[in-house]
């Protein structure tokens, strides 16, 4: 994000409260009006839906310096998602009618806006071509590299290590968590993967991208 765009950001949010949320915490929940627009400024929040079989399908995943639901906020639509803190999560909240008037009166804030919206459809048509198409090896490979170029961090030895339990990485593939686990372990036996207590570690990210046939 351009400094002076973050700068215009972080300059209007600041007026208004700083909230924290627990992991697990509820930020906003499906079929009820959200308190305002959320600035994230720390943290995590995954946005979910749930099946009529009980089951949770992640549809995106937000991190700093987002801000959202816009879609809300501009067009009015009915809010049908939950938003969870996957991590302990810092954001300040504005009123939806003050979000919108700062987005129109700043174009580059707009611009900024619709270049990360356009990167997020992009990974959730993606994401969706694996879900319809793929087989449980190409989705769970997908969301490890989705995850090692948004959220990882990267090591001195190239490896990425990745804050994510089975559970979570099974709802975002949409996959019984004994499937991915026996996936997970495929990996692990060709030296792909390491699992040390909370974390992932992908040692070649390359061979996840080769894979799937190109790079996220």
């Amino acid at each position: 994000m351009d400094k002076i765009v973050s700068a215009k950001i972080e300059k209007f949010f600041s007026a208004y409260p700083l909230k924290v949320y627990d992991v697990r915490q509820i930020l906003i929940h499906a079929g009820e009006e959200p308190v305002g627009i959320i600035h994230l400024l720390k943290g995590q929040v995954r946005q979910y839906d749930i099946t009529d079989k009980g089951d949770e399908v992640v549809v995106n995943v937000f991190k700093p310096p987002a801000f959202f639901p816009m879609l809300w906020a501009i067009n009015k639509t009915p809010n049908q998602y939950f938003y969870e803190a996957s991590t302990a999560v810092e954001a300040r909240i504005a009123p939806a009618a003050d979000s919108v008037r700062f987005v129109k009166s700043n174009p580059d804030v707009t611009f900024d806006l619709l270049s990360r919206l356009y990167s997020g459809v992009e990974g959730m048509q993606r994401r969706m071509a694996h879900l319809m198409g793929g087989n449980s090896r190409s989705r769970i490979l997908f969301e490890l590299a989705l995850e090692c170029k948004r959220f990882a961090v990267q090591r001195s030895d190239g490896s990425f290590i990745l804050s994510l339990h089975e559970d979570e990485l099974a709802h975002r593939c949409g996959l019984a968590r004994e499937t991915v686990s026996r996936e997970l372990g495929e990996l692990r036996k060709q030296r792909i993967l390491e699992i040390d207590h909370n974390h992932f570690i992908v040692k070649d990210l390359a061979y996840i991208e080769n894979q799937l046939g190109s790079t996220i």
